[in-house]
C-alpha cells in the first residue's frame, strides 16, 4: 500500500491524497488550491491532475478546496466512480458549476491581457461547465453509516464529520493482497465541532484506525465557544448601528453563510440586534442555501426544535433578511446610504460580490468588517486581517480605515482540543498517522499533543508530493 500527498500537504488547501492498493489507485478528494488569483492560476496549473490511471474518488464534502479539480480529471480522461454523501453531490452541482464560471471568466481576462503585439501563448480554462455536468453524472450517493465495497478489497464507509452538510469521515476497510493484512484506514476529512447549530456534531471514530489521515488547521489555536460568538456578533452589530455605519461579512458560501444567517435569524427573534436590513448578495449562497433547506435530515436537535418554534419554519428567512441574485440588486445595495448587514463572498476576499462592497465602505470609519474564517496568505483578506494601511482592491489602493473585528467562534472546523478529543476517541490507536491539511505550525503543535497526550506514535507532516509505503 501506498499513499502519496498531492494536495494539502503543509498548507491548508488543496487535498489530494493519493492511495495505491490492490494494484487500484484511489484518490481521496481532489481540491484546488485556494488563495491569491495570480498564485492560484499558477499553482492549479501545476497540481497532481493524472486522470486516466485512477480507478475512483472518494469525495469527503463539497468544499472547493477539496472538490474543486474533480471536473479537471474528467477533462483529463477520468472515468470512474465519484463516491460522496448525496447532500454533497447536490452542492457539488452548484459549487462547480460556480467555479467552472470562474476558471472561464479568469482565463478570458488573462488572455485579453496575453494578446498584442508579442502574440503570446493563450490559456484555457482548467475547465468548463460542460465538464462538470459530465462530473456529475459520475457521481455514486451514499447514506452514512453504509458499508460499501467500491473496489476489489476495499470496502467505504461513511460517517458524519459535523464540518458542513454533507461532510464525512472516510472510513476505508482493506485487504491488502499484498501483505495479505486487513486494515482500516481513516481519512478525517475536515472535522467540525460540536454544540454548533445547524448540522450533528462529529462521529467520533470510537473503534480506531491502523492509519489515519487527519486534518491539523487549527492544530494549535483554541476556539471561543459559539455562544460567545453569537454574543460578539449582537455586540458588534449594535456598536456598528448606533455610529449610523454598515457591518460587511466576507463569508464562505457554505456552511459559513448559512451559520450566520442562522444566528441573525435567532439573535433577531430574541429582540438582541435592531431590525437592520440584512443582505445576503451572493448568487452562489442563495444556491446553496436552498439546497440546506432539501436536507432537514441533516439537521440537529437545535435546529429542529428551533423549526418547531418559529413562525417562518425556515431557519434561513425572515422578516429584515432578502437574498439577492442579480447585479442590478447588488449595486443598490453598494450605494445604500442606511446602515446594513451585508453578507457576501467570497470568504478571503480574492474574488466575488464582495469586492465592491468592500471598495464602496472600507475607507469610511463607520464600516465593520467581520472576518469570521481562516484568510490565506498574500490574500487580501489576510491584509486587512492584519490591518494593513492600504489594500489593493480591483486594482486600486484604498485606505483602510473601516474596523477590523475577528470571530473565529464561527469556524466549523475543530480547534486543537476539539482535534485531540476526536482522536483520543480510538480504542485502537493507529500505527501510522498523518497530519494534513494545516500550515506547518498548526501541524507540528498537534503532533506533539498526538505524541505526548494520546500516546501516538509514527506521526508523520508530509512534504508535497511526498510517498509513503505502508
Amino acid at each position: 500500500m501506498r499513499i502519496t500527498f498531492h494536495g494539502a500537504a503543509k498548507t491548508v488547501t488543496g487535498s489530494q491524497h493519493l492511495l495505491e492498493v490492490n494494484g487500484k489507485r484511489i484518490l481521496l478528494d481532489s481540491g484546488l488550491f485556494q488563495g491569491r488569483r495570480k498564485e492560484a492560476f499558477e499553482r492549479n496549473r501545476q497540481n497532481f491532475c493524472d486522470a486516466a490511471t485512477i480507478d475512483a474518488v472518494i469525495l469527503s464534502h463539497a468544499h472547493i478546496d477539496h472538490s474543486g479539480a474533480i471536473p479537471c480529471l474528467i477533462k483529463n480522461g477520468f472515468s470512474g466512480d465519484i463516491y460522496a454523501t448525496a447532500a454533497t453531490r447536490d452542492l457539488c452541482a452548484a459549487m462547480l458549476m460556480d467555479s467552472a464560471a470562474i476558471q472561464e471568466r479568469d482565463v478570458d481576462y488573462i488572455n485579453r491581457k496575453q494578446r498584442g503585439p508579442q502574440h503570446k501563448v493563450l490559456f484555457e480554462p482548467l475547465y468548463t461547465k460542460d465538464d462538470v455536468v459530465t462530473a456529475m453524472e459520475q457521481f455514486v450517493g451514499l447514506s452514512y453509516n453504509r458499508s460499501r465495497q467500491i473496489l476489489p478489497g476495499v470496502s467505504l464507509t461513511m460517517v458524519d464529520a459535523g464540518h458542513i452538510l454533507g461532510s464525512a469521515n472516510i472510513i476505508l476497510d482493506i485487504d491488502d493482497q499484498e501483505t495479505g493484512q486487513r486494515r482500516r484506514l481513516i481519512y478525517s476529512g475536515d472535522i467540525g465541532r460540536a454544540n454548533i447549530p445547524i448540522i450533528r456534531d462529529p462521529t467520533m471514530p470510537t473503534a480506531g484506525a491502523d492509519i489515519l489521515i487527519m486534518e491539523s488547521t487549527y492544530g494549535n489555536r483554541l476556539h471561543p465557544p459559539y455562544q460567545e460568538a453569537e454574543e460578539d456578533l449582537a455586540r458588534i452589530i449594535n456598536e456598528t448601528a448606533r455610529h449610523g455605519g454598515s457591518l460587511l461579512i466576507p463569508a464562505f458560501a457554505v456552511g459559513r453563510t448559512q451559520q450566520i444567517v442562522y444566528s441573525l435569524h435567532k439573535l433577531f427573534k430574541e429582540g438582541k440586534i435592531p431590525p437592520l436590513p440584512i443582505f445576503v448578495d451572493s448568487p452562489l449562497a442563495t444556491r446553496v442555501t436552498d439546497i440546506f433547506r432539501l436536507h432537514p435530515e441533516a439537521y440537529d436537535a437545535e435546529t429542529r426544535a428551533f423549526l418547531l418554534r418559529d413562525a417562518h419554519n425556515d431557519p434561513f428567512g425572515f422578516e429584515t433578511l432578502r437574498y439577492t441574485r442579480d447585479v442590478q440588486e447588488s449595486k443598490e445595495i453598494s450605494t445604500l446610504a442606511m446602515p446594513a448587514i451585508i453578507i457576501s463572498a467570497s470568504g478571503m476576499m480574492e474574488n466575488g460580490r464582495i469586492l465592491h462592497h468592500l471598495k464602496r465602505r472600507i475607507s469610511d470609519e463607520r464600516t465593520t468588517i467581520l472576518v469570521t474564517g481562516w484568510q490565506a496568505p498574500n490574500t487580501l483578506g489576510r491584509r486587512i486581517v492584519d490591518n494593513q494601511p492600504v489594500v489593493p482592491i480591483l486594482g486600486r489602493e484604498y485606505a483602510l480605515r473601516a474596523k477590523v473585528e475577528n470571530q473565529p467562534g464561527f469556524s466549523c472546523h475543530a480547534d486543537r482540543q476539539e482535534l485531540l478529543d476526536w482522536a483520543g476517541a480510538m480504542r485502537i490507536k493507529p500505527r501510522q498517522t498523518f497530519l494534513v491539511h494545516g500550515e506547518e505550525e498548526a501541524a507540528q503543535s498537534l503532533a506533539e499533543g498526538l505524541r505526548t497526550e494520546l500516546g501516538f506514535g509514527n506521526v508523520e507532516i508530509p512534504e508535497p508530493h511526498q510517498t509513503f509505503t505502508i
